[in-house]
């Protein structure tokens, strides 16, 4: 579908180029708002470590299999295509996700069963399903992240929301206005890793004494105030120290998004159900994109791979657990040079993947 668009001057609103520590950013939102209104935003999805994870998974044509989080479809396709007499179930918590994948696996619409749901609910929508793989990838997409209408960014100016369901009641707008100062500290310090939660937090909870805060600029502009500049000098090597200086209300807003939709508490669950799930040889890939996922995603599989839980000073195993993956990859898998060119978005990734014993 064409649209025809009147792009907004350079110059104008939350354009305009700021000096000192944050002008760089300034440059890349001014490109940023020209390239969202030169072309329609879709729902598309380029795969993480595509290769990678349909090695991993060692797809089996006649087996079931489970994609968690199906965004745009573009693991789901690679697949499907692989599958004979085998079948693909298709979750996600986001609707507007599930109607872009049944069109771009509109080849595959026989192989293929979509299902709305948030994939914490796996082991009752499969039911006594076992299915031969499963694979979970954590990262929130690119159409939610750019579409400025989700409230994701901190970019685009928006209504606070970052729900992934918006079904769901809770918003970035109940926590920022809600929450009180010391709730909103912890959340940004420990789903955020913010060197400067308190700050934040403080700073959040002074300006809404006055209005409530309604939108996405606004908030980051609360952040920023609160976050100290890097002395010009130092910039670049404080940059290379911690990523945050990207843009100073990145980990603030990583923080709300994950209180607002859970995305931490539902992980391991979701990990042990699939693992209980699986076929015996059968396989669990999980992408993640930040270190609060990866150290969730690692312990788990630890455990999982531990079985025993007997104090180490036990002589002998009491606990009776066996366990119940092996590891395939011993360290986790990140992308390779070319992707990372490709694909600046999976510079964080890390795939991780076991097989069910």
């Amino acid at each position: 579908m064409n649209t025809v668009v009147n792009l907004p001057p350079l110059h104008a609103g939350n354009a305009k180029l700021r000096l000192g520590f944050g002008t760089w950013w300034r440059c890349a939102e001014i490109f940023y708002a020209f390239y969202n209104e030169v072309y329609e935003m879709e729902y598309s999805h380029k795969p993480v470590m595509a290769d990678e994870c349909i090695s991993g998974l060692d797809i089996d044509p006649n087996g079931i299999y489970v994609d968690c989080t199906v965004g745009g479809g573009g693991h789901a396709a690679l697949i499907a295509e692989r599958l004979d007499e085998g079948r693909l179930i298709a979750l996600d918590r986001d609707p507007e996700a599930i109607k872009a994948a049944r069109q771009r696996l509109e080849p595959y619409k026989d192989k293929v069963i979509f299902i709305n749901c948030n994939f914490s609910e796996v082991k009752q929508i499969l039911g006594g399903v076992r299915p031969k793989g499963a694979l979970i990838d954590l990262g929130v997409s690119s159409y939610q992240i750019d579409n400025p209408a989700r409230g994701f960014s901190y970019m685009k100016d928006a209504p606070l929301d970052m729900r992934m369901d918006q079904r769901q009641a809770l918003t970035a707008y109940d926590v920022v206005n809600g929450y009180s100062e010391e709730r909103l500290e912890k959340i940004i310090r420990e789903y955020g890793e913010e060197r400067y939660a308190d700050r934040i937090a403080s700073r959040i909870v002074a300006a809404r004494e006055n209005a409530p805060i309604r939108t996405t600029l606004e908030l980051a502009s609360i952040i920023e105030s609160a976050v100290p500049e890097l002395p010009r000098a130092s910039f670049r090597s404080g940059y290379r120290r911690q990523r945050s200086y990207s843009h100073p209300a990145k980990r603030t807003f990583q923080a709300i998004r994950i209180e607002v939709n859970g995305e931490l508490d539902v992980i391991e669950p979701t990990i042990r159900d699939l693992v209980d799930l699986l076929l015996p040889g059968g396989r669990l890939a999980v992408i993640t994109f930040h270190s609060l996922e990866d150290r969730i995603v690692k312990r788990t599989f630890a455990e999982l791979q531990k079985g025993c839980v007997c104090p180490p000073d036990f002589p002998i195993c009491v606990c009776g657990k066996e366990p119940q993956v092996e590891l395939i990859t011993k360290k986790p898998i990140t992308p390779c040079r070319a992707e990372l060119e490709d694909n600046p978005k999976s510079h964080s990734a890390k795939l991780r993947i076991v097989k069910k014993l």
